[in-house]
């Protein structure tokens, strides 16, 4: 190995084609195309992480989604090609990509004492089929989604490791909590077996239930399973309705 290609300079590179659409909790082909750079490279293995960012009270933070490595230990001739295909899983409690939230995906390769050459993708997540639904419920209670972000845990709100959880706001642009409420927030935390949805509401308070403190009851779990989104939006008009 040249001293040039030690020092990361004339090093290989690495590119990784993946579905520009994916779905929280599926796992999805990718191509991982690895080229030589001036002299033959002994590379430790390929790595991928799957990145966000989140809002802060005092600014914003990138957070690692998952991280895992991708293949074993190569060695990389000068100017050689090399094209693996690779599986990649796109975690559940991976944000959907709406409102201001982004993902993306970066690899790169572990050579040892070299720079870390990398690419970056970013991708579109839809929700799992769990939240989909929670989407098709409160839209057919007449909300539409005013900003979705990722943002950092609240206090006592359990998510294991993970430094952020997705808030997703809506409005009611008609139907029966159109002028009722200003706007709904959701935050979900999704497991194998079922997606917890903490819904906080925001009503339009008048001014004498301000000076009296008679503020009914505004934050509500709502479990979701199995159950179709007819039962769903049934559930949260009744939510809603004790928050008024």
């Amino acid at each position: 190995m040249s001293i040039l290609s030690r020092v990361g300079i004339g090093s290989a590179t690495v590119d990784t084609e993946v579905p520009e659409r994916v779905q929280a909790g599926e796992t999805v082909p990718a191509t991982v195309e690895v080229e030589g750079g001036s002299s033959a490279q002994e590379i430790d293995g390929v790595y991928f992480a799957l990145e966000t960012r989140y809002r802060r009270d005092e600014g914003s933070s990138e957070a690692v989604i998952d991280r895992f490595q991708l293949t074993d230990s190569f060695t990389i001739d000068a100017g050689a090609e090399r094209t693996m295909a690779v599986e990649i899983e796109i975690p559940r409690w991976t944000p959907v990509t709406r409102g201001r939230t982004e993902v993306w995906i970066e690899t790169g390769l572990d050579i040892d004492w070299a720079l870390d050459p990398d690419d970056t993708d970013y991708i579109d997540v839809a929700p799992t089929d769990r939240l989909a639904r929670v989407f098709d419920a409160v839209a057919e209670l007449g909300f539409e989604l005013k900003t979705a972000e990722p943002e950092a845990v609240p206090t006592d709100f359990a998510t294991g490791n993970r430094p952020f959880v997705q808030e997703l706001d809506f409005v009611p642009t008609e139907g029966p909590f159109r002028g009722d409420l200003d706007e709904i927030d959701l935050l979900v935390q999704p497991t194998a077996e079922e997606l917890a949805v903490y819904l906080e509401v925001d009503p339009r308070e008048s001014i004498t239930a301000e000076l009296t403190n008679d503020v009914p009851e505004r934050i509500h779990e709502v479990v979701v399973r199995e159950e179709p989104a007819d039962d769903l939006a049934t559930e949260f008009r009744r939510l809603l309705e004790r928050s008024l």
